[in-house]
């Protein structure tokens, strides 16, 4: 039985899920507390939610682009 060629061997796929993790631990970090109109909650201008947060995000956004541009090893038949 002959095996499909795929742009995507399987270190591409945990390399995207792993980014796609890292970037939703950067979008659970940012979720917190809101202000109403009769209670300011000054935590919404905390260093984890204004600088560390899209920090994460963004290089999760990175190991994913990465993980679509590596290129598969090859196997010899």
């Amino acid at each position: 039985m002959d095996k499909q060629k795929f742009a995507f061997d399987k270190t591409n796929f945990i390399l995207l899920a792993i980014g796609m993790a890292v970037v939703i631990i950067g979008f659970l970090l940012m979720t917190g507390p809101s202000s109403t109109e009769g209670y300011f909650e000054p935590d919404i201008f905390s260093v984890r939610r204004i600088k560390v947060a899209p920090a994460v995000c963004f290089f999760g956004f990175i190991f994913m682009i990465y993980g679509i541009v590596r290129k598969p090893k090859l196997t010899k038949e």
